[in-house]
């Protein structure tokens, strides 16, 4: 099916481009270590599904037709995410230069907040909104179990190359980890990347 071919090459190079869910990842491994940052992975993931299987029962075109719905979802994820990253700026700037610790959030904690970061993106509810549906087709009926394959393709093509960020990322961390005055630096600024993927959302209007 060529239109099949060309989503999936389109939403492959949309994978592997930077964006605010790789860059959060990316800052999460470089806070907390590689399980963080795989954890934060499979929490983005999960609040992409959240995003494919509201868009499919109308729920996300809802909140971009809605002034009000998308400025909550807005400063909801907004917030919640400014506020991670000034956590992690301040633990990093208080800790002892001469022995630097990894402080891990856990596996599940960091799990449920890549969930509420990626569910709470209103912008993620666009992409969606607007990039699948070119990809369907309508003749062949079951438009919703269409959306449902196509949006879980581009989920895990999107989480795929989140894991590939996060093994690079925590290469860097390793290397810095036993160097404890660049190893703060790292960590301030995976802390600094988190605030201002928060201001930037912040900041995001609708489309």
């Amino acid at each position: 099916m060529p239109h099949l071919a060309l989503f999936l090459a389109a939403a492959l190079v949309l994978a592997i481009t930077p964006g605010p869910g790789m860059f959060y990842v990316v800052a999460r491994t470089w806070a907390g270590g590689r399980a963080d940052g795989l954890a934060s992975s499979l929490g983005t993931m999960l609040g992409g599904f959240v995003h494919v299987m509201a868009c499919v029962v109308g729920v996300s075109a809802l909140v971009m037709a809605s002034a009000t719905a998308f400025s909550v979802l807005k400063f909801c994820g907004g917030l919640y995410l400014l506020w991670l990253g000034i956590q992690t700026w301040w633990s990093a700037s208080q800790q002892d230069l001469a022995m630097p610790k990894m402080t891990q959030t856990g596996g599940w904690q960091a799990f449920r907040q890549g969930a509420v970061v990626e569910a709470t993106n209103p912008k993620t509810a666009a992409f969606f909104l607007a990039f699948i549906p070119q990809f369907i087709v309508p003749a062949s009926g079951h438009v919703a179990l269409q959306f449902l394959m196509l949006g879980a393709a581009s989920v895990l093509l999107n989480t795929a190359a989140d894991v590939v960020a996060v093994a690079g990322a925590s290469r860097l961390h390793a290397r810095f980890q036993h160097r404890p005055s660049l190893f703060r630096r790292l960590r301030q600024g995976s802390g600094l990347l988190m605030a201002s993927l928060g201001v930037g959302l912040l900041a995001a209007r609708r489309g």
